[in-house]
C-alpha cells in the first residue's frame, strides 16, 4: 500500500505537470491574480496547491520522526519546494515535486529488482496437489490437505508438502532447500521435502506435517518477514543527516546574503534536496539482502546487516552446528586377547541392527555391512540395551549396569556402549560427534574477517567439547551449560566486544539466538524454534556460510557508506555551483535527478561479489 500511495503521488505530479503545460504554452493562459510581483495563472495555481499539499504531507511525516527520536534530511526537501513557491519559480519548483516524488518511485524499483531473488520462493510456492482417494486422483488446494492423506507426486512437479513415501522410487532434486545440486534417490519410507522437484517416476506420498508446518512454506514465511523490514534502512542515512542539512544550509543561507537575492538560496535549496541521501543506503541494503538469498540465507532486517559488518564475538552451538549431529565410531576397545576389535564391533552392530535408537543407527551406519550378521531371539529392554543370538553367540549391548552389572565403574568419558559375549564382559565402544568438515575453516576465516573471540556454548560433558572445540580450532569453551547459562554467557560479553553472533539449531538455541545482537539459525533440517528466533537462517547444511553472512554484509556496508557519502559529497559540489548563480533553479532539479540515477546504481553494486579480504580467504 505504501508504495501504490508513493506510484500515485508520483502520477499526480506529472498529471500536473501536463495541464500546466497544456494551459501555458497551448492555451497562453493568463494570470488570474498577483500578489506584488508574484503573477499566478492557472497552471502555477495548480503547480503550487500539489506543492503546498505535498510540502504538507512531508511535514507531518518529518513531525512523526521527531517524536521517535529520529532526525532526517526531509526538511530540505520542504525548504526546497516553500523556497520555489516563493520566489514564482512554477518550473523548478514542478521540477522539485518530481524528483521527490519519482526518487520514492525509483527507490520502490530498485528495491523490486534487488530483491528479485526472495521473491522467486513465493513465486513458487506449491498450491494444488493430487489427492488420492479410493484410487482416484482429485485436485485440491495444499493448504487443505491434512496428516495422513496420500498424495501422487507426478515427474516433474513439486512435493506440496512434508511426507513420506509409501509408493514408487524416484530421483529428487532438492536444490532449492539444501544447495545439493545432485538430485537425491528416494525409497518407499524416505522422507520428502516440501518444495523438492520430482525426477521422472510418479511416487505416492502419505502426507506428515500440514501446509503451515512443512519445510518449502517455512521458508516463505522467512522471506515474506524479510520483505516487511526495508523501512528500517534509511536509519544509516540519518547519521549524515544533521551535518548535511546545516552545511546546505549556511551554504544557502550565504548565498543570499552575498547575492542580495532570495532566489540564490532557492536555487541552493533545489540541489539540496535529500533523495540521493535516502535513496542510497535503502538501495544498497536490500541488495545485499538479495545477495545472502543467493547464498542460501535468509536475513529477516536490514540492521542485521549492519550488526554482522561489524561483529567482534562469535558464539557457536556444539552439536548440530559445529558438528553433524551424527555420531561416529571413536575407540573399539577389547576387554581381553579373546575378541578383536572387528568381531566386537561386528557382533555389537549386529545385534544393534533392528534398533531405532539414535546411538544404535549410528554403530550400524559406521559398521562395514559384510560385518552384520543375522540376529536370532533379539530382546530389548527398555532404556538398558538389547541382546540377541549371533552366530552361536549370546551378545548383549548396552549400558554397563545391563551387559555386566558386577563388572567395575570404566573411566570413559565419551558416549560409549559396552558389550558381553556369553555373560562375559567383552568390551566397549565409544562414539563421538562428527565433526562438519567446514567447521575449522569456517572458524580460521572468521577470525581472518576480524573476530576477536570466538567461543563454543554447549551442554556436553566438558571432555566431550573440549575434544570437539580443539578440532575445530575454538579455545574459548564453556560446556555443561544450561539454555539460562548460555544467554548469561552471551550478556556477559563486554561492550568492546559486541555486537555478538551467536549459530545454533536446535529449539534449545533459540532463547540464546534472541539474546545474542545477531542470532543465526542452521535451518536445513527443518523449521524449528531456532529458525523462528533467529535474526538470519541457512537454509544450506553448511556452517561456512556464516563466513558468507559476514562477508556479504561486510562488502554491503561498504557499498552503502561509500554511496551515501558519495551522495553527499556530489550534493555538496552542485550546492558550491549554485552559490555562484549559474544553475538556475528549474537545472539543479534536473541534476538532482541524474545524482538519484547514479546512487541507485552505486546501491546495485551491493549484489555483486565480495573481495577474497571480505570473504576471509588468504591472498594468493
Amino acid at each position: 500500500m505504501k508504495n501504490l500511495k508513493r506510484q500515485w503521488k508520483f502520477i499526480v505530479v506529472l498529471i500536473a505537470g501536463a495541464v500546466g503545460l497544456i494551459s501555458q504554452f497551448a492555451l497562453h493562459s493568463k494570470s488570474l491574480f498577483s500578489i506584488g510581483n508574484l503573477q499566478f495563472p492557472v497552471h502555477a495555481i495548480i503547480i503550487d496547491i500539489i506543492g503546498i499539499l505535498m510540502a504538507i504531507s512531508l511535514l507531518l511525516e518529518i513531525f512523526h520522526d521527531w517524536k521517535t527520536g529520529r532526525y532526517g534530511v526531509d526538511i530540505l526537501a520542504v525548504i526546497a519546494v516553500v523556497s520555489t513557491i516563493l520566489i514564482g519559480d512554477v518550473w523548478a519548483e514542478w521540477m522539485i515535486l518530481v524528483m521527490m516524488t519519482g526518487g520514492e518511485t525509483l527507490e520502490d524499483y530498485a528495491t523490486g529488482q534487488a530483491n528479485k531473488e526472495l521473491r522467486a520462493l513465493l513465486d513458487k510456492t506449491p498450491r494444488i496437489a493430487n489427492k488420492l482417494v479410493d484410487g482416484k486422483i482429485t485436485e485440491v488446494k495444499v493448504d487443505d490437505l491434512q496428516v495422513g492423506n496420500t498424495v501422487l507426486i507426478k515427474p516433474g512437479q513439486q512435493v506440496p508438502v512434508d511426507g513420506q513415501i509409501v509408493k514408487g522410487t524416484s530421483s529428487f532434486d532438492q536444490s532449492s532447500l539444501t544447495g545439493e545440486s545432485v538430485p537425491v534417490t528416494k525409497n518407499p519410507g524416505d522422507d520428502l521435502m516440501s518444495g523438492s522437484v520430482n525426477g521422472d517416476v510418479a511416487v505416492e506420498m502419505k502426507v506428515t506435517k500440514a501446509a503451515k508446518d512443512s519445510e518449502y512454506q517455512s521458508i516463505v514465511a522467512l522471506v515474506k518477514s524479510s520483505q516487511a523490514q526495508p523501512a528500517k534502512f534509511v536509519k544509516m542515512a540519518d547519521r549524515y543527516a544533521i551535518p548535511f542539512t546545516i552545511i546546505s544550509l549556511i551554504i544557502g543561507g550565504v548565498a543570499w546574503a552575498v547575492s542580495g537575492d532570495a532566489t540564490r538560496f532557492a536555487e541552493v535549496m533545489v540541489v539540496a534536496s535529500p533523495c540521493p541521501l535516502l535513496i542510497a543506503a535503502p538501495v544498497a541494503l536490500v541488495s545485499g539482502m538479495s545477495s545472502m538469498s543467493a547464498h542460501h540465507i535468509i536475513v529477516k532486517s536490514g540492521p542485521t546487516l549492519e550488526k554482522l559488518a561489524k561483529a567482534k564475538t562469535f558464539a557457536f552451538d556444539k552439536t548440530g552446528t559445529l558438528t553433524e549431529n551424527q555420531l561416529i565410531v571413536d575407540q573399539v576397545v577389547a576387554a581381553d586377547d579373546s575378541v578383536d576389535q572387528k568381531e566386537l564391533q561386528s557382533l555389537a552392530a549386529s545385534v544393534e541392527q533392528q534398533s531405532s535408537h539414535v546411538i544404535a543407527s549410528s554403530l550400524v551406519k559406521a559398521t562395514n555391512k559384510d560385518w552384520i550378521h543375522a540376529v536370532t531371539n533379539l530382546k530389548e529392554t527398555t532404556a538398558q540395551g538389547v541382546e540377541g543370538d549371533v552366530d552361536g553367540k549370546h551378545v548383549k549391548v548396552g549400558k554397563l549396569s545391563f551387559v555386566a552389572p558386577d563388572h567395575e565403574k570404566l573411566d570413559v568419558t565419551s558416549t560409549a556402549v559396552y558389550i558381553s559375549i556369553n555373560g562375559k564382559f567383552a568390551g566397549y565402544i565409544t562414539l563421538k560427534d562428527k565433526m562438519r568438515p567446514e567447521s575449522p575453516e569456517t572458524i580460521a576465516r572468521l577470525r581472518r574477517q576480524g573476530a576477536e573471540d570466538i567461543m563454543m556454548l554447549t551442554g556436553d560433558h566438558k571432555q566431550v567439547a573440549e575434544k570437539v572445540a580443539k578440532e575445530a580450532g575454538i579455545t574459548d569453551v564453556r560446556s555443561e551449560l544450561l539454555p539460562s547459562q548460555k544467554i548469561q554467557a552471551i550478556k556477559d560479553v563486554p561492550k568492546d566486544l559486541r555486537p555478538v553472533v551467536m549459530t545454533g539449531d536446535g529449539v534449545n538455541d533459540a532463547p540464546s539466538l534472541t539474546a545474542a545482537d545477531v542470532g543465526i539459525a542452521m535451518g536445513a533440517k527443518g523449521a524449528t524454534a531456532a529458525s523462528e528466533s533467529a535474526d538470519a537462517v541457512i537454509m544450506v547444511n553448511d556452517i561456512s556460510k556464516v563466513n558468507d553472512a559476514v562477508a556479504i554484509s561486510k562488502h554491503t556496508m561498504k557499498v552503502a557508506n561509500i554511496d551515501v557519502l558519495t551522495a553527499i559529497g556530489v550534493v555538496i559540489i552542485i550546492e558550491l555551483i549554485a552559490f555562484t548563480g549559474v544553475i538556475p533553479a528549474f537545472w539543479g532539479a534536473i541534476l538532482q535527478e541524474v545524482v538519484d540515477m547514479i546512487t541507485i546504481s552505486l546501491g546495485l553494486l551491493a549484489k555483486t561479489k565480495p573481495s577474497d579480504k571480505q570473504f576471509g580467504l588468504e591472498e594468493k
